[in-house]
């Protein structure tokens, strides 16, 4: 009999490397790499099966921090080299680790396709709507008037919304978290993991040095409760500090944000589906303050092929067809000839 070897049951110290930390003091990064660090031991995957892989940013220092495997790549191209390692090897844990300007700008032709294949691979998008690395440039959610080193009188540009982005793109699974929301942001890199396909997540993250306070409304635990929606599959769409105020379908057909009592309970309000038609999670998507409260948690959860699911059967189906194919082979099959 052929003995059963037990996953090795890992602390954070076991995902703790000896490089140090180099992020601003007070950066956002910070609690989200304590946050995966504890989240990874609690999933029973080796040490030895976890990818990190990045691509250029801050949040891309991201590799250097986890004791795991790990690609620091190229800027906007993290999810083709993730997509490479998943196909050859499907039995690794990958995450991809990227920013709003890495992932959305240079790389959003590789996002966009990494989320309509369905590659089962995971995707965290630190947003601070700003470039931090390059030192202050707009980025791609950065909102409209925003002034910086690039814009000094303010933005003309349209931003992305990138919950939106990864719906119209056909993500499996769709999330949003805070930076220093750790119980609720750890609950949403459990789900990620969870899943079979994409996981899209972006977290909202704090850069104290070029966009401090961006999402002060959110964060600040005095604000927040006002501003926040907490998503749960098959719950009304309540928030506000007494949970005195919900969400519900008004006419023509658009959401608009009601009090509770006087003639209006639970029963009226919209019921979050994960599984929902697209112009329920659309709607979803676009709320934010200061006219809705801002959505977290799992938008979207649905069951779709994976990408890498389908490589491997067509390998393994072509090969009991066919044999498996020798590289030699192929490489002197057909006309060839040798340059003397």
């Amino acid at each position: 009999m052929s003995e059963v070897v037990e996953p090795e049951k890992l602390t954070r110290k076991d995902l703790v490397t000896d490089q140090e930390v180099r992020w601003c003091p007070g950066c956002g990064d910070y609690a989200i790499l304590n946050a995966t660090q504890h989240v990874f031991t609690e999933l029973g995957v080796p040490r030895h099966n976890f990818v990190v892989v990045s691509g250029i940013g801050c949040a891309s220092r991201f590799p250097y921090y986890m004791n795991t495997f790990g690609f620091h790549t190229i800027h906007g191209r993290a999810p083709a080299v993730a997509t490479g390692i998943k196909i050859t090897n499907p039995e690794l844990s990958v995450w991809i680790v990227t920013g709003d300007g890495d992932s959305l700008s240079i790389g959003g032709n590789h996002l966009i396709h990494l989320m309509r294949r369905n590659v089962d691979v995971k995707l965290l998008l630190f947003d601070n709507r700003i470039y931090g690395l390059t030192k202050g440039q707009y980025s791609p959610t950065s909102e409209i008037g925003k002034k910086t080193k690039s814009s000094p009188f303010g933005s003309v540009d349209r931003p992305f919304n990138p919950i939106s982005l990864a719906l119209g793109a056909g993500a499996t699974f769709v999330a949003r978290s805070v930076d220093v929301f750790t119980p609720h942001l750890k609950e949403t890199l459990r789900a990620a993991h969870a899943h079979r396909g994409t996981a899209f997540t972006q977290i909202f993250q704090n850069c104290n040095i070029f966009n401090d306070g961006a999402f002060e409304n959110i964060r600040e635990k005095s604000l927040r409760e006002d501003n926040l929606l907490q998503l749960q599959h098959g719950e009304p769409l309540i928030f506000g500090k007494q949970r005195d105020r919900g969400i519900r379908l008004g006419s023509p057909y658009r959401p608009e944000v009601v009090d509770l009592g006087e003639g209006i309970d639970e029963k009226d309000l919209l019921v979050h589906d994960e599984q929902g038609p697209m112009g329920y999670l659309a709607m979803i998507a676009e709320m934010r303050p200061p006219h809705f409260p801002m959505p977290v948690g799992v938008i979207r959860r649905l069951e779709a092929p994976t990408l890498d699911g389908g490589v491997r059967e067509q390998i393994d189906e072509v090969s009991s067809r066919k044999g498996r194919g020798d590289l030699r082979d192929a490489l002197y099959s057909g006309n060839v000839w040798e340059v003397e």
